[in-house]
């Protein structure tokens, strides 16, 4: 781990627009961060872009497509590249893309007196299998039905890698510290062929995310790397991992990914839970570096 590519840093800044009655009139996103691309593949690179880091943001069809629809919409982007080199991550840029949007659709939900869940399905009109996975995972998670005292709900859903995704997390803030109890995932990859591997896929994917999630970071101190092996790079332990539960919808009229997207859905959901349960919205990872108090 001392020498490698590592994931790339990048942050956003979102802006909405909300009418009198709480719809969505506009969205604003600038994306700015490292491209995998320039190190890796720079014949790629057009125009000092890569567009590639706003996978999961295209209103085109495609295999990353925004599930979202406001009458004003833009979305930028611009490259800003350091000394350290970065590469591929298990989901790659759907992961930090779907944080960047899951978690502002919740924030802008509550400026709207709106149920997060009501909200989101709001601005799906034209996108209904984003919709359906998003209804199906909010009913097999209960969405709406009371939750023991302290544990609280946060949903996400994205589409990546020809593959529609969501999420509910359950979880509980006592004196700063995170307990995750539950996540149920819904996955519409189309054609499933071997759904005890997919549901294998998705249970993976909720170590990978949350691993990211609450402790991933490569820090540089005087040119050398911090973290070196795995007493220094913390992964979830076994007593961390929360009750998994998977849904598998196949439709059988595409063929979608199944190793990448559910990990996307996987931290926007527990961020969005955490702001359920502190009533202060986090938005800089890891958590560990987070105070929850």
């Amino acid at each position: 781990m001392t020498h490698d590519f590592y994931r790339p840093i990048s942050q956003c800044k979102l802006t909405a627009g909300l009418d009198d009655n709480g719809n969505l009139v506009g969205l604003h996103a600038r994306i700015s961060g490292q491209s995998i691309n320039a190190y890796l593949n720079p014949a790629v690179i057009t125009g000092g872009k890569d567009m590639r880091q706003l996978q999961g943001y295209d209103v085109k069809p495609g295999e990353a497509q925004l599930g979202y629809g406001a009458p004003n919409m833009l979305i930028e982007y611009v490259m800003r590249n350091t000394h350290v080199p970065v590469g591929p991550w298990r989901g790659v840029n759907t992961n930090q893309n779907a944080v960047y949007m899951e978690c502002f659709m919740d924030e802008v939900a509550r400026a709207a007196g709106k149920d997060p869940v009501e909200f989101r399905r709001s601005l799906m009109g034209n996108y209904p299998s984003h919709r359906a996975c998003l209804d199906a995972v909010a009913e097999k998670a209960g969405w709406g039905t009371p939750l023991p005292a302290g544990v609280h709900r946060g949903i996400a859903q994205f589409h990546g890698y020809g593959t529609y995704s969501a999420a509910v997390a359950e979880v509980s803030v006592a004196d700063g510290k995170l307990k995750v109890h539950r996540l149920v995932l819904g996955i519409n990859c189309g054609h499933a062929v071997n759904p005890d591997q997919i549901a294998a896929q998705m249970e993976g994917s909720v170590a990978f995310g949350l691993s990211a999630a609450l402790y991933g970071e490569m820090s540089v101190k005087d040119g050398r790397m911090v973290q070196t092996n795995f007493d220094t790079y913390q992964l979830v332990r076994m007593a961390e991992m929360p009750k998994v539960e998977t849904m598998i919808m196949q439709t059988y009229d595409f063929w979608g990914g199944v190793g990448e997207p559910t990990i996307c859905v996987v931290t926007p959901a527990v961020l969005n839970a955490i702001h359920a349960a502190t009533g202060k919205p986090v938005r800089s990872l890891p958590l560990k570096n987070a105070k929850l108090a």
